[in-house]
């Protein structure tokens, strides 16, 4: 699909269009109509319920992480599923040694609060977390790399800031991290589904990301690991999923030789199933198409906002920026509630997030911020 006919027909496809101006794809995106009818086959399948379902599930399952991994330049068998990035990060974690010098853990301070926690339980296990400040919503790269040395077992740092949209320069944080013999993680939630990526390019050892923001699915999350990183990975935090042959129900004796053996125990299969149709329509239109026309959308709230004298804190530069407009001024979360309540639905993190994505029109941006302004200054009479 060309640019030029974004958002067009695809609106149809989302319900939730229709009720509301939603500009939050970064929170929670739309869901498309096709996953009632994943709902209503579900309850049939558990109504007429036979063992034998968990082959087909399974095969689903593998079907959607095999088509995240082309959307992210991955070769088949390299992301591996579960629920949430808890779960990812805590089993990845598992999987590490934290003894000797070689024992930090470095993130910045723009990290979702999942991260930091995750890192600090895993003290006790001997990590040390170091954490680099960022200035005006974004990291320094230079700061970053200097916090990085023969000390650091793994950098773990978000592609894309949830409050602020700012993107990080991943490659040249993974260039640093590997010259010191360090291993680097990245949280993709905030950009996989609005900004191309190819973890290649980014040559990252491992990648998270999950279906219900910019991939318009449910609450199923994944992970990338680099195929020649599988064989040195052995979870502590495991369960039968990740054993070499989980339908055979015998005890396990070793991993399976892909990414599932960074997988759990038993799934939440329906999740993974309503997620299939907002990634095959995203990949219908192409993420070089969504990026371009989400720039232009976030252009627009960003020059509106200069217009009112509001400050974005999100950066200017297309390169650095997410599908993300973080904006800043006295009385921000009072306005946020009161646009919400008109049906303008927008989040706040420390600051106005307003997040437009493929199926958003310029003439909502401009609706939204026509009501944005006029909120604001009715909050500073």
């Amino acid at each position: 699909m060309t640019v030029a006919a974004l958002p067009g027909a695809l609106r149809a496809e989302y319900p939730l269009l229709q009720t509301c101006t939603y500009l939050n794809s970064n929170s929670t995106g739309a869901l498309p109509r096709a996953a009632e009818g994943v709902l209503a086959q579900y309850w049939n399948t558990m109504r007429a319920w036979r063992d034998d379902t968990w082959d087909t599930w399974l095969s689903q399952m593998q079907a959607y992480a095999d088509g995240v991994a082309g959307l992210i330049g991955a070769p088949a068998g390299s992301v591996a599923l579960d629920t949430n990035l808890s779960a990812h990060l805590s089993r990845l974690a598992s999987c590490l040694e934290f003894t000797g010098e070689r024992r930090r853990v470095v993130v910045t301070d723009l990290e979702f609060p999942t991260v930091p926690f995750i890192w600090k339980g895993f003290a006790r296990y001997g990590a040390e977390l170091v954490v680099v400040p960022s200035k005006d919503g974004r990291v320094d790269e230079a700061a970053l790399e200097a916090a990085i040395d023969a000390r650091t077992r793994i950098v773990c740092v978000a592609h894309g800031a949830f409050a602020t949209g700012a993107v990080l320069d991943v490659a040249r944080i993974a260039k640093a991290a590997h010259a010191a013999g360090a291993l680097i993680a990245t949280d993709a939630y905030q950009t996989v589904g609005t900004v191309p990526i190819d973890v290649r390019a980014l040559d990252v050892d491992f990648l998270m990301g999950g279906a219900h923001k910019w991939l318009g699915g449910s609450e199923a999350a994944f992970m990338y690991v680099r195929p020649d990183l599988l064989p040195s990975l052995r979870p502590a935090a495991t369960g039968w999923l990740a054993g070499a042959s989980p339908l055979g129900f015998q005890q396990t004796t070793d991993y399976a030789p892909d990414a599932r053996r960074l997988m759990g125990g038993t799934p939440a299969p329906l999740m993974v199933l309503l997620s299939r149709p907002g990634l095959e329509l995203l990949k219908g239109v192409g993420i070089h198409a969504v990026r371009e026309h989400s720039l232009k959308l976030t252009d627009r709230l960003m020059a509106r906002a200069d217009e009112a004298g509001l400050h974005v804190v999100t950066p200017r530069e297309p390169h650095r920026r997410g599908g993300v407009v973080a904006m800043r001024f006295p009385g921000d979360a009072q306005v946020t509630q009161r646009l919400v309540a008109r049906g303008f639905i927008c989040s706040h993190r420390g600051y106005l997030r307003a997040a437009p994505h493929f199926y958003n029109s310029p003439e909502e941006v401009d609706a939204f911020m026509d009501a944005l302004i006029a909120e604001q200054r009715q909050e500073s009479a």
